[in-house]
């Protein structure tokens, strides 16, 4: 424990009847402890924010009206802070009494009158031993709070450090694919599917984090569940052909809309889908359903693989917990998705529960959602819509990653556009008030000045001709709303697909759930 201050091991004084006061302190002085005689409640009060280890008052004081001051005062404490609470009493504690009424608010120590020296030095020697437990809990908990904050910045800068490479080599990969689709199809197809799997698992770690310090936060409107569902099968369905897993949706039975924020919901969906995936052998099959009712609409996700074992099932939502405990590691994972399902589901006023008969005799997990009219609904732009086309545009990306500038370039060029190209702030900056491009793609991590400030300066000067695109690997709500502040029309987190970055480069005249909309919209902003 670090070395207290001698306030926080004072004793403060409140006694305002007769000498009780000052033979206190004559008592509490012989045996060097520190103490404070207060004159009335408003000194208690500003004593107490500069520290105590002990407060001493006489039943004299506790009246109605500074019982009820004094609970104030012991209500405000930190949750760590009990501060130990000593009164000089006739022994007349009844049931109506004030003592009785200040059980409420603190924890207290009667001492008796007439009090002996030693009586008096020995209870506020406990107190103060107690008031020094107390502290140690404090450092503690300051500590454990250092290592989240440590954790939670060393994280994000894993996270960005990550999804460059990962960039990089999605971007070759699809490049590859624009330039000759006949070649390399089996391992271009692994090297995206794994791609997409590593940032997931990076998106995961950072979630983790965020649920633990409730830090999640939704961007709710209307939510056709339907199409949701049937965008995130299809978009599964090949990995799961890949891994010899038949994987369907039942049709839906009516019209299932709730309220909530499409980004989450379709994170929920795909976690149960990558689950039951995952553990289903080939041959298997994964069945995703739909029951709908008046009031609210259950999603089960069904499937005919391993199981879960009965003893595994109670905790199989608990953070990093795994049925798979083999040392082969084949199915992977990170024991996080579940309970970002379950916390996710909660935001959204739902429940979700698992079942399974046992080993080897498949699982289902079913999520419970409250239904809304289906007003207003609009369904989200879906990764494989096609791509808008229009005028051949002039786009210029500023990325100090080398890799993932060229290959960006080139992709792009494949679609008609001409393509400029900057590795830091102030180069692009010129280059775009030389130019006046129609695009802006911008990484936030620039060196010399960084992509927020580009923004700033790129809108300054062009206004609203120019679209602005953060294309980043900082994907926090903090770093979306910086972007939009900052002036930024979209904001993607890396790696991304060319056809999500296709549809935010396309015109503006986009409906309300347009991707990688400002936060008053959709403060997710856009994963991939």
């Amino acid at each position: 424990m670090k070395r207290l201050d001698k306030t926080e091991l004072r004793v403060l004084v409140l006694t305002p009847v007769g000498r009780d006061a000052s033979l206190v302190e004559e008592t509490l002085h012989e045996a060097e402890i520190e103490c404070q005689v207060c004159p009335d409640l408003v000194a208690l009060r500003l004593e107490m924010q500069e520290g105590a280890g002990a407060i001493v008052v006489t039943e004299d004081l506790l009246r109605p009206e500074a019982v009820a001051e004094l609970g104030e005062l012991f209500a405000g404490q930190l949750p760590w802070s009990d501060l130990p609470l000593l009164i000089f009493s006739g022994g007349r504690e009844t049931q109506n009494s004030p003592l009785e009424e200040l059980k409420k608010f603190a924890s207290y120590t009667l001492i008796d009158r007439p009090t002996r020296k030693k009586t008096l030095i020995s209870a506020v020697q406990t107190a103060l031993r107690a008031r020094r437990r107390q502290y140690e809990v404090r450092d503690l908990l300051m500590e454990l709070e250092k290592s989240v904050r440590s954790r939670d910045q060393f994280l994000a800068m894993l996270s960005h450090e990550l999804r460059n490479p990962l960039a990089a080599i999605l971007t070759a990969s699809q490049l590859m694919e624009r330039r000759d689709p006949s070649v390399f199809v089996s391992e271009r197809g692994i090297v995206q599917r794994q791609t997409r799997l590593l940032a997931r698992l990076v998106d995961d770690l950072l979630d983790v984090s965020r649920v633990t310090l409730g830090k999640i936060a939704l961007a709710p409107g209307p939510v056709d569940m339907a199409a949701l569902l049937e965008r995130c099968v299809k978009s599964w369905t090949p990995a799961a052909g890949d891994l010899g897993v038949a994987l369907t949706l039942a049709p839906v039975p009516a019209s299932f809309v709730v309220d909530g924020d499409p980004v989450r919901l379709e994170q929920i969906v795909s976690n149960l889908l990558s689950n039951a995936v995952k553990y289903t052998p080939r041959g298997g099959h994964v069945v995703v359903s739909v029951e709908v009712d008046e009031q609210s609409g259950r999603i089960r996700v069904a499937d005919d693989g391993v199981g879960i074992d009965p003893e595994a099932l109670p905790r199989i939502f608990e953070l990093f917990t795994q049925d798979d405990q083999t040392l082969d590691r084949s199915r992977g994972g990170l024991g996080v998705g579940l309970t970002l399902v379950r916390t996710l589901v909660a935001l959204h006023g739902g429940t979700v529960t698992a079942s399974s008969p046992g080993r080897d005799r498949g699982s289902e997990f079913v999520v419970q959602l409250p239904r809304v009219s289906s007003r207003g609904v609009s369904a989200a732009a879906a990764e494989d819509a096609p791509l808008p086309e229009g005028t051949p545009m002039l786009i210029l990306v500023i990325d100090d990653n080398a890799d993932i500038r060229s290959g960006l370039g080139e992709l792009l060029r494949f679609s008609g556009h001409e393509v400029l190209e900057s590795a830091d702030g102030q180069q692009g900056i010129a280059l775009a008030l030389e130019r006046r491009p129609h695009a802006v793609l911008i990484d936030i991590g620039l060196p010399g000045i960084d992509g927020y400030d580009v923004a700033r300066r790129l809108r300054a000067a062009l206004g609203r001709s120019v679209r602005l695109v953060a294309l980043t690997g900082y994907g926090s709500a903090q770093d979306r709303e910086r972007s939009f502040e900052a002036g930024f029309d979209a904001h993607i987190t890396k790696p991304t697909t060319f056809a999500v970055l296709s549809r935010v480069l396309a015109p503006p005249a986009r409906s309300s759930a347009d991707l990688g909309a400002p936060p008053a919209r959709r403060a997710a902003g856009l994963k991939t």
